[in-house]
């Protein structure tokens, strides 16, 4: 089986822009209830089907499988749920891990957060300088949360 294991964390400064060119990510969710997933993403030129389970800590059962942009295309068209996640991701080299910051755009336009794959939980890492509070167990920052209650309606949600 297939497992993510990765920490979320805000961002406290600018200092990683000058490292990465970022991608844009056009992602939706075909199922999006609690404990599982499924997503259809286009990222830049290549479309991919995901399936995640269920959230246990940090890690999850993870199913990813690419699929033609044009199938992408028309089952973000035609059958995610708005609104869509639009983001540019960059992907910096720090240590001996791959970081990816996801710049939001649309209702999410605000929110940068960083997000760094492990091999096991208790993996040490070191921080680069640009990184803030770790939000790996807040699922208000989980992608498939975020396209139901959107960052820039964070504010007006009642708590």
């Amino acid at each position: 089986m297939a497992v993510e294991i990765e920490r979320k964390f805000l961002i406290k400064n600018d200092r990683w822009r000058s490292l990465a060119t970022g991608v844009l990510y056009r992602q939706g969710y075909i199922v999006n209830q609690p404990g599982r997933t499924v997503r259809i993403r286009i990222a830049g030129e290549q479309g991919f089907l995901t399936i995640k389970g269920n959230t246990k800590g940090i890690a999850r059962a993870e199913f990813e499988y690419e699929i033609s942009i044009a199938d992408a295309n028309e089952l973000l068209n035609t059958l995610c749920d708005p609104p869509l996640i639009e983001k540019y991701r960059h992907k910096i080299s720090f240590g001996n891990l791959i970081w990816e910051v996801d710049e939001f755009l649309g209702e999410n336009q605000g929110l940068i957060i960083a997000e760094v794959e492990l091999q096991n939980a208790e993996q040490a890492i070191e921080l680069p300088d640009w990184i803030g509070e770790d939000v790996s167990h807040d699922p208000r920052y989980y992608n498939a949360n975020l396209s139901k209650h959107p960052f820039t309606r964070w504010s007006e949600e009642p708590d």
